[in-house]
Parts: structure tokens; sequence; C-alpha cells
């Protein structure tokens, strides 16, 4: 990533673009509400997080460019105490094309209890088990709008490894995961140069993707392992994949009903997997300002028993409460029940705003009557509450 961001210091530094300065500053307490299930694990921890962005533009709005970094520091993990580039990104607007070239950070998808098509940027995993979080990705991405749709052309030069907890961790695996001896198919590591394409278009209330990626899965294989003091660990193995995604918004009334579908190819395993569902939304209940959204998602993973993901075949049950208030106060919670061992998850994120600066969130996490064969038992004692404070500039 170093050269990458070579060129964009030299870019900031040889224009006088007008520049805007933002970000957030953070403060999070995590909170778990039973002992640790390993040796060494912590029981609660207070982070701090700090996360600039500077824009501008020039050439009357033709080329613009962004850095986004984000930090966080842990009084306890020292495995979650990161830094990475979210974005160092030049773009160019040329008629119906758009240039967008360095470090960027995107999100293909339209799901809600999991994001199956989502393949360009690597999980931050170190910041949540939602796959929310995302590590920047260097790139050159070519976007070309015509009439009967939209072209993404992506070159995706360099690969970011998956982040893991390490051993004083909550949230981990039973083994820690030895990054440090991450390996791969392809000859060039993670120099091999991957490649995407995506179709895009609006038919009327029907939005529809299809997209297309070969090169270095951000999802690793997990193979057993030695340390260099001899202790059995977890080494990452990326495999070279290609993989073809559909995902697919339908709105009709006060119903949105979504799609994702991929069919994978890899050395391992050739599979398919989908999730679906829909949303429905009453609005204005009991005569408030307040919006409910009803969500039923249903995932399925057709690889054998062991080797499928967390989704294999559940359920997810959820409820969206947007107040639509001055504070923009928004509720989402849901259930994760796996339909073959009962296992189940709860997952509550709340946020609302103070003021012009200020914005709390709130998260809930439960696990609960999990399978021992499950992938989720090493989680089965991590029922956590997370608070953050963020202040806004």
């Amino acid at each position: 990533m170093r050269p990458a961001l070579a060129c964009f210091a030299a870019l900031l530094l040889s224009t006088s673009a007008r520049a805007e300065f933002s970000g957030n500053v953070a403060l999070e307490l995590q909170s778990f509400g039973q002992a640790p299930q390993f040796d060494d694990q912590f029981d609660d921890n207070l982070t701090f997080s700090f996360k600039p962005k500077l824009d501008g533009e020039w050439n009357n709005g033709d080329d613009l460019w962004s850095l986004e970094l984000f930090l966080r520091a842990d009084n306890e993990d020292a495995g979650r105490e990161h830094a990475d580039v979210r974005e160092a990104l030049w773009l160019h607007v040329d008629g119906d094309s758009e240039w967008r070239v360095g470090v960027n950070t995107m999100f293909w998808g339209v799901t809600e209890s999991q994001h199956l098509v989502d393949v360009i940027n690597q999980i931050d995993q170190v910041e949540g088990i939602d796959g929310e979080d995302k590590l920047g990705q260097p790139m050159v991405h070519l976007k070309r709008y015509q009439d009967w749709g939209v072209i993404d052309l992506l070159v995706l030069p360099g690969f970011r490894e998956r982040t893991f907890q390490e051993r004083e961790g909550r949230l981990r695996t039973p083994l820690v995961v030895d990054t440090d001896q991450a390996d791969y198919e392809s000859s060039q590591q993670d120099s091999h140069i991957d490649y995407a394409l995506r179709f895009s278009q609006t038919y009327g209330d029907l939005d529809l993707g299809v997209s297309w990626f070969k090169g270095t899965s951000r999802e690793p294989l997990l193979l057993p392992g030695l340390d260099d003091d001899g202790a059995p660990v977890l080494i990452p193995f990326y495999e070279q994949m290609a993989q073809l995604g559909v995902d697919a918004q339908l709105i009709s009334e006060d119903w949105i009903w979504r799609l994702e579908f991929i069919r994978r190819a890899a050395e391992s395993n050739d599979y398919s997997a989908y999730t679906a569902g829909f949303e429905y939304t009453f609005y204005g209940i009991m005569q408030t300002a307040v919006d409910l959204g009803m969500l039923l998602e249903y995932s399925a993973d057709d690889r054998p028993e062991g080797e499928a993901g967390i989704f294999d075949n559940d359920v997810f049950l959820g409820t969206r409460f947007a107040f639509n208030d001055a504070q923009s106060s928004e509720i989402l919670a849901g259930f994760v029940i796996d339909t073959e061992n009962g296992s189940r998850t709860f997952r509550v994120e709340g946020n609302r705003r103070f003021g012009a600066s200020w914005k709390g969130t709130l998260e809930l996490q439960t696990f609960t009557n999990i399978d021992d064969d499950d992938l989720l038992a090493a989680f089965a004692q991590d029922d956590f509450m997370l608070l953050e404070m963020a202040y806004y500039f």
C-alpha cells in the first residue's frame, strides 16, 4: 500500500485544491456478561478510536480526492490496536465515465443478515463479527454510465489479510489464528492482482446487479498448525477463487424484497449460497412519526456440513424502528436461528444523535442454546454489551 500512499501524497502536494477536514473521535466500552471460555481472555475493555477524513476538489469539480484514516487503541486487547488507510483516493469524472485510483472502501449487496456478493474489501474482523467493517483496498476502478446500465471494472493490485483476535481477545476461535504464518495458493502471495466486473441497472422498481470476481479469496481457510513454540494454532490459507454474484432489490409499495446469490469455484470446493427475504414497513405506527419495519430472511449454503459458513441453513427475524426525529434515532433488532440445531443469536443496534456533534451507539449481542458442533460454539460465553460515544467534527 505504500506506493499508492506516496502517489497520493504527491498529488496533494502538487495541487492547490480546496480541502475540507471532518471525522470523529470515539470512546467505546465493551462489557461481557459471562466468564471467558478460554484462558487469558479479558472481561471488559475500553477503546479509543480516531477516524479523520480530508476531502478536496479541483478542475471545476471534475477531479476530487479523499484521504480517510482509522486508528484504534485498546486497554486490554493488543490485537485490536491497529491502524488502517480506509481511503486514499483520486476520483476523475469524464463525461459518462468515472475513474477511481488509490485505496478505497466500497460495498456491494442488499440483504441485512449477511453480504454474500460483497467481495472487494477484506473484513476488519477485530472491529466486529458482523463483517460490516472493512480494510481499505488498493484499486483502479472505472465506472461507465450507459443507457442500458452501469458497468464497474476493477483491477485490484495487492491483497489485505484478514485481521483476527489474539489470545486475550474475546469472540475468537478456540485456537489462536497465527497471521504471521499466513499462506497462499498463488505464488505471488499478497501481490496477486485480482479482477472484478459488475453490471447494475434499475428496471422500474427493481434494482439488479450481476458481478464477477477472480482472485484471492477474502475468506481464508483456517488450517491446523504449530507456532514457533510448538503450540497448536490455526494458520490462514488464502485460495484463488472465481465468484459469480447476483443481487436484486424490488420495492413494491410497503414491501422491499431482497436477494443475494453466489456461485463460487475454488480448489477446496465449488458451491452455491443465497440469502433471500423481505422487509415490510408500517408507517406512522399508533399515529406517531415512528416507522416499524419487519424483516425476514433465509440463508442457505450447499457445502457439506462442517465446511459451510455460519449461515448454512438459517433464518433471520428482525425489526427496525426509525423514529424520524431530529436526533435520527434508529433501532435494529433481530434473531438468527439455525434451523438444524436450534442455535440462536440475538443482536440489537441502536444509535441517536445528541446535539449537533455527538452520537451515541448501543449494541447488545447474545448467544443462546449454541450447539457444541456449531461454528459459534467458541462464542457461547461471549454475550456482550457495547456503548460508544462519538464526537463528529
